[in-house]
This record gives C-alpha cells, sequence and structure tokens, in this order.
C-alpha cells in the first residue's frame, strides 16, 4: 500500500462513524470521498438545505448559526470535529467558515449503506473481489450508489453479496447470446463489454450500450422468463459476479417493482406521469394508450436520454411481462417507474369504461 493511500486512510479513520469501517470497506468508501475548500466568509451549507452530503472538518474553524444566531464553534483537531458537520437532513443550522477550511464530503445516502453493508455484511469488500484495474470495491461502491440498491433493504444486500459467484472473462468472449435461456444476472467488476442485438436488417449486430465497471446486464431475460433479447460480449480482459436467476427474482427483483393496477396508473399520468410502451412499433400500431411513448425493451438502454428522470412513467405491455423487465432496468438507471399489472389484456375493460 503507498505512503499516500496510507495517509489517507489515516484521515478518514480520524472521523466518526468512518472509525467503525472495517479497513478494506473503508478503501472502498475512500475512493467516493472529496475534499472541499472554503473562504473564510464562505457557507459550507445553509439552514433547510437538502444537499445530501455528510461532511466533516479536516482543517480551519466553522461558525455553526442557527435563525442567524452565532451558536458555537467547531475548530479541526478538535473532538467535536470529529464527528459530522450537521448530518441531519433538512440541515438544521448553517456553517459558515472562519478562516480557511477544508472539509471531506460524500453522498450521506452511500455511506449509510456502506454503514449497513459493514454492519450486517458477512464478507469485506476483500473477501468479494482481488485487486483488480478499477481497485478493489470500485464495482461495489458504484452498486451501492445505483437507485437500484439504495431500494433493497439491508438484509437483503446481505444474501445478494453472499451468493454472488465470481467470474474472469477474457477479452472477445460472449458472456450471454440473444436467443439463449436466461440463468444468471451480471455485475462488471472490472473490464468494459459492448451489448448487441442481431436484427433481419443488421445480422453483425446493433450496437445498444457499452458496459463498464459497476454496470449490469442480464435482467431482462430472468424478470419476463424469456430468452436473451441481446448479446454481450466482452471488449476486454474483465472479471464479472454474476448472481443466479432464483436469487436475483427473490433478492433483488420483487423489492424494486412497483406494480399498480389501472386506476392508480390513471392517478400517476394525471399528475404528470407519462405512458410507456415497452411492445415494438407494430403492435403499438394495432393497439395503444393515447399519449404514450413507444420505446422496445431492447431499446430501453439506447433511448434512457430522451427520457425525463423528474417524470414517473407506467411501463406497460400485453401482460407485464416485457414491461416488468423494462420499468426494472428504468428504477435500476435511477428513473421513477412503475407496472401496469396485467398489462393491456386484463385492463382492456377498464379502459374502454374510463375511455
Amino acid at each position: 500500500m503507498s505512503a499516500e493511500r496510507s495517509s489517507a486512510l489515516q484521515l478518514l479513520k480520524s472521523f466518526a462513524p468512518l472509525d467503525r469501517l472495517k479497513r478494506e470497506n473503508l478503501a472502498a468508501l475512500a475512493k467516493k470521498v472529496t475534499l472541499q475548500r472554503f473562504t473564510p466568509g464562505q457557507t459550507l451549507f445553509s439552514e433547510g438545505d437538502l444537499d445530501g452530503r455528510t461532511m466533516w472538518l479536516v482543517s480551519g474553524a466553522v461558525e455553526i448559526q442557527e435563525s442567524g444566531r452565532a451558536l458555537y464553534t467547531v475548530r479541526a483537531g478538535t473532538d467535536p470535529a470529529r464527528r459530522a458537520l450537521c448530518p441531519t437532513s433538512p440541515r438544521s443550522s448553517t456553517a459558515r467558515a472562519l478562516e480557511p477550511v477544508r472539509c471531506l464530503s460524500i453522498d450521506s445516502e452511500l455511506l449509510d449503506l456502506v454503514l449497513t453493508w459493514d454492519q450486517t455484511g458477512v464478507y469485506e469488500v476483500s473477501e468479494l473481489c482481488a485487486e483488480t484495474a478499477g481497485g478493489a470495491g470500485d464495482w461495489m461502491t458504484t452498486l451501492l450508489q445505483s437507485e437500484a440498491f439504495r431500494r433493497i433493504p439491508p438484509p437483503n444486500l446481505q444474501a445478494i453479496f453472499s451468493h454472488l459467484e465470481r467470474l474472469p472473462v477474457g477479452a472477445d468472449e460472449t458472456v450471454i447470446r440473444q436467443g439463449d435461456e436466461g440463468d444468471y444476472f451480471y455485475i462488471i467488476m472490472s473490464g468494459k463489454a459492448q451489448v448487441t442485438r442481431e436484427t433481419p436488417l443488421n445480422r453483425a449486430g446493433l450496437k445498444l450500450a457499452e458496459l463498464t465497471v459497476g454496470d449490469t446486464f442480464g435482467e431482462d431475460a430472468l424478470i419476463a422468463e424469456t430468452q436473451r433479447n441481446a448479446t454481450v460480449r466482452m471488449l476486454t480482459d474483465g472479471v464479472l459476479m454474476r448472481l443466479g436467476k432464483r436469487h436475483f427474482r427473490e433478492l433483488m427483483n420483487d423489492p424494486l417493482l412497483q406494480w399498480v393496477g389501472w386506476e392508480r396508473a390513471r392517478e400517476i399520468v394525471a399528475r404528470g406521469g407519462r405512458w410507456l410502451d415497452a411492445r415494438l412499433p407494430a403492435e403499438c400500431q394495432a393497439h395503444a394508450i393515447e399519449g404514450s411513448i413507444n420505446i422496445p425493451l431492447y431499446f430501453i438502454r439506447m433511448k434512457l436520454g430522451v427520457l425525463d428522470r423528474q417524470t414517473p412513467y407506467v411501463v406497460y405491455c400485453d401482460t407485464g411481462r416485457r414491461s416488468s423487465a423494462a420499468a426494472y432496468i428504468l428504477i435500476e438507471r435511477g428513473f421513477d417507474a412503475y407496472v401496469l399489472k396485467g398489462g393491456l389484456n386484463q385492463n382492456l375493460p377498464a379502459m374502454r369504461r374510463s375511455a
């Protein structure tokens, strides 16, 4: 371990509750910590802020204020400075720099997830992965920052990591092939991969996405219980973590998907949400919900950029199979997505009554 890295870890261990983390988990979290600088008179945060950051004072002094009145001063190196500055959300006070200040800052939800994992998990990061090109733990902290993993209950997280299998792969190796049966959900621990889909007009395969450390794939077929709808091939040597179909469905799929009936779906759309049709264009031409957006399941990853992350989406298909897979991908990438339970087939009578 380099002297610089060792020094950084010692600095982190001087703050609570970071000093309670296992060494390898702290090393993984350290990659997500930033150092912020403030000039005298500058505000670190204000009363009522919802910035979602946890901050510790590394050097300098700050004045803590409430309703414009000075309460007390925190100076680096003292016992009060070991604890995070006003960690509540929304902020209950204002912090103003009295002199040049340096602060460590990290996403509060990520910190809470890592603390939970550290205290409930049966494995440390070092036991789950060896040193890789991206550094031990990069893939794990990237996962824990994703919206999908934030929604998974802590006991499920513990079980997920304990059931993961490590799989070394080589450059140009095909991990999953279009048309095969789905068996595993994959997480990229190191390396890069490319997702392609063969079409009648493009036998070589249409490029859908490029994946890297912390990205996931293979969930579509497991959720919809269909064949693989795309091929994933490694662009470089790498290491994958994989989770079997049964454990994926029990531990990840079920806790994440939000199923809604017709009336609840209409309420979501009436309040600013949008319908998203996960079927093929030819199916939509025959029958579709008025005002819906059509993005076929296998194009979801490619079309994420055209969707608004502030808009809730109610995803549908004929039965709920493809729409549940599409909604999972959206949720995994930070969207607020719901699945129309039973799809169009079961909701057609209700749709006609409300037309």
